[in-house]
């Protein structure tokens, strides 16, 4: 029984691989912005089989919340079998954190990015152990303008949310070769187009293209199966540093591949969180 750690676990991929990880037996903690909702998602996993399931709340536009949510676990667990760092969300327009981070960037980087960081010794404690990052082939899209990480020119939804997803992808090949031979492997991968509630805070005038393509996206069920895969199968046993789709290593943009953006991109967010 692996104790596996899920951030963003109320709703979409997240509980549905909560619930696929219960069945198997594991121990899962459940990290949630709301009491109610980890309550329900816990009884679901449970009902699913789950060996023991806790419940930890944090708020990932805090990065306070996030040391608070780092401490406790330290002080709950003895071990952290898998870290999966899946919350997110995604802006319509462009919103700052009470930290003053621009809040995209914020959620879907910067605060997985000090949850890893402040958990990273007890992961190689607790090896052999596995951090498993959500990105998005959005990732190929996405740019990386040190001058101007926050977009506080020319913010875009889609501009924003795919810079994000490219800190993702950069941050766990980085991670991924620190910690080569230690035993703990770090990989991302796409979970597919899932029609999920992230996508409640786009732009009024894309939700129409939104409802017709949701039609087509994956269940939230299929796409938690990706994450599922990369947390608890024996097939990628060793395998690290690599971004997966459909459960399969593919090859990310030129830019993600770039090492010392992914160098620069660590010491610039060990920076805007506090990290020395």
């Amino acid at each position: 029984m692996k104790t596996i750690l899920i951030t963003g676990a109320t709703s979409g991929i997240g509980r549905e691989s909560a619930k696929q990880l219960g069945a198997d037996g594991h121990h899962l903690v459940l990290v949630g912005r709301s009491e109610s909702k980890l309550a329900a998602v816990a009884e679901e996993v449970r009902a699913a089989g789950a060996g023991q399931v806790d419940t930890l709340v944090a708020d990932f536009e805090s990065l306070d919340s996030i040391r608070a949510l780092a401490a406790e676990v330290r002080e709950r667990y003895d071990r952290v079998d898998v870290l999966v760092n899946n919350a997110g969300t995604v802006y319509a327009d462009r919103t700052l954190t009470g930290d003053g981070f621009e809040a995209t960037f914020a959620v879907n980087h910067l605060s997985g990015f000090l949850l890893t960081e402040s958990l990273k010794d007890v992961l190689v404690a607790s090896a052999p152990a596995r951090i498993v990052n959500t990105a998005s082939v959005g990732h190929y899209d996405g740019t990386m303008d040190f001058d101007d990480l926050g977009y506080e020119k020319g913010y875009f939804v889609m501009r924003a949310y795919t810079r994000s997803k490219l800190a993702n992808v950069l941050y766990t090949r980085s991670l991924a070769r620190e910690l080569d031979g230690t035993g703990v492997t770090v990989n991302a991968l796409h979970p597919g187009a899932v029609a999920t509630r992230i996508w409640s805070h786009a732009p009024w005038y894309a939700r129409p293209a939104l409802a017709v393509a949701k039609l087509f996206m994956r269940s939230p069920a299929k796409g938690g199966q990706t994450i599922t895969y990369l947390a608890a199968s024996p097939e990628v046993d060793g395998k690290t540093g690599l971004y997966f789709d459909n459960n399969k290593p593919k090859e990310p943009s030129k830019l993600a591949q770039d090492d010392a953006v992914g160098e620069r991109l660590r010491a610039e967010s060990a920076r805007l969180v506090g990290l020395g």
